[in-house]
């Protein structure tokens, strides 16, 4: 049945995408932050050349987790934007995960000096 242009099965759809891509997002998180304590505990005591390059190489591993990061937040903005759109309350907190992102950066900040 259609309710303001969506149909319900449409609406579990959405919100089960929005609530996957949630857990998708704190996995990239969690990932993230273990690989920065481990490179945090490792470049305490890997020195030389070969120390330098395994800090490039988290970096840009790093990197690239916050482009994921950031394109899983705007996918989840969109479904949530497509819920609103049709009358649906909204599926997630875009606050909360702008939150979380925004701690994560400040984390790696502060580790990072």
């Amino acid at each position: 049945m259609a309710i303001n242009g969506m149909q319900q099965s449409e609406e579990n759809a959405t919100r089960n995408g929005v609530q996957a891509l949630e857990m998708a997002f704190s996995g990239v998180m969690k990932c993230r932050q273990d690989v920065e304590n481990t490179k945090n505990n490792l470049m305490a005591h890997y020195k030389g050349s070969d120390g330098g390059a395994f800090k490039d190489l988290v970096t840009a591993w790093e990197e690239k987790a916050d482009v994921i990061l950031t394109n899983v937040q705007d996918m989840i903005e969109t479904l949530n934007q497509t819920l609103t759109e049709h009358g649906k309350q909204q599926g997630s907190s875009n606050e909360a995960i702008n939150q979380a992102y925004a701690q994560s950066d400040a984390v790696f900040d502060a580790l990072t000096g």
